[in-house]
C-alpha cells in the first residue's frame, strides 16, 4: 500500500486540488484508493460527497474529525485491497502533527504558487521537514509541484530559478485553469471531465503518476 501525503504550512497553495485530482486518477487507473482529509475545512470530504456514484470510487476518511465513541484506529481505517492513499493535510501543523502525518510516507508533494511570498514560506516548510522529520535518513521521497503555473510570467520564470536551488525534484506542473474549479464543484479529476480542452492537462498528471510509480512502497504495507 502506497501512501502519499500532500503538505505545505502555506495556505491556498493547492493542497486539495492535488490531493482529489490524484486520488481520482488512481481510482481512474483502477487502484483501490482511500482520500484521508485531516484539514477542518473539510474540502477534500466535501468534494468526495459531490462525486457522482458512476464514477470509479475512492474510499473517504474524514480524519479530521474525532467521533465519540470510536476510536482513532478504527476511525483511521481502510478497506481491504486498498492500494493507494492520499493524504490532505491542514495548512497549521505542529511539530507532533507533522512527523505523524509524515511517519509511514512513502512520498509527500508540495504544492507552491509562483509569488516570493509562496516561495519563501515553501522553503522555511522544506527546511523544517527534513530537520523535524529527519526524512533524507529515510526512503520517503519528496516532490515540488509548481500550482497554477503560467510559463510565460516573470513570477513563474522566478520560482523556477529557486526550486532549481533546493535539491529536490519539481515532478510536475500545474497550469491555471478553470477547469479545476469545475472538477472541485463536481466531484471530479480533471481528467474526468466530458471536455476536450480538459484533456490538455492529462500529461502533467501522468508524468506526476509515473514518478510516484517509480519505486516500490518504502514500507512495504498491505491493508
Amino acid at each position: 500500500m502506497r501512501h502519499i501525503v500532500v503538505m505545505n504550512t502555506k495556505g491556498g497553495c493547492g493542497k486539495t486540488t492535488v490531493a482529489t485530482n490524484l486520488a481520482s486518477l488512481y481510482a481512474q487507473q483502477g487502484f483501490g484508493t482511500a482520500l484521508f482529509d485531516f484539514d477542518p475545512q473539510g474540502s477534500s470530504t466535501h468534494w468526495l460527497s459531490l462525486r457522482d456514484a458512476g464514477r470509479p470510487p475512492i474510499y473517504g476518511v474524514t480524519a479530521f474529525k474525532n467521533p465519540l465513541g470510536m476510536t482513532r484506529s478504527w476511525q483511521l481505517r481502510v478497506p481491504p485491497g486498498t492500494e493507494r492513499v492520499v493524504v490532505d493535510t491542514p495548512a497549521s501543523m505542529d511539530r507532533t502533527e507533522l512527523m505523524e502525518r509524515v511517519r509511514h510516507a512513502d512520498a509527500i508533494l508540495i504544492p507552491v504558487l509562483p509569488s516570493p511570498i509562496d516561495a519563501h514560506a515553501t522553503a522555511n516548510f522544506i527546511r523544517d521537514l527534513l530537520l523535524v522529520a529527519k526524512l533524507r535518513s529515510n526512503r520517503t521521497r519528496i516532490g515540488i509541484i509548481p500550482n497554477r503555473a503560467r510559463e510565460a510570467t516573470l513570477a513563474f520564470q522566478a520560482l523556477r530559478r529557486f526550486l532549481n536551488t533546493l535539491n529536490i525534484a519539481v515532478v510536475t506542473q500545474l497550469r491555471d485553469s478553470q477547469f479545476y474549479v469545475l472538477a472541485a464543484e463536481t466531484g471530479a479529476g480533471i481528467h474526468e471531465l466530458d471536455e476536450p480542452r480538459a484533456q490538455r492537462h492529462a500529461p502533467a498528471w501522468l508524468r506526476l503518476l509515473a514518478w510516484l510509480e517509480q519505486q516500490p512502497p518504502a514500507y512495504g504495507r498491505t491493508a
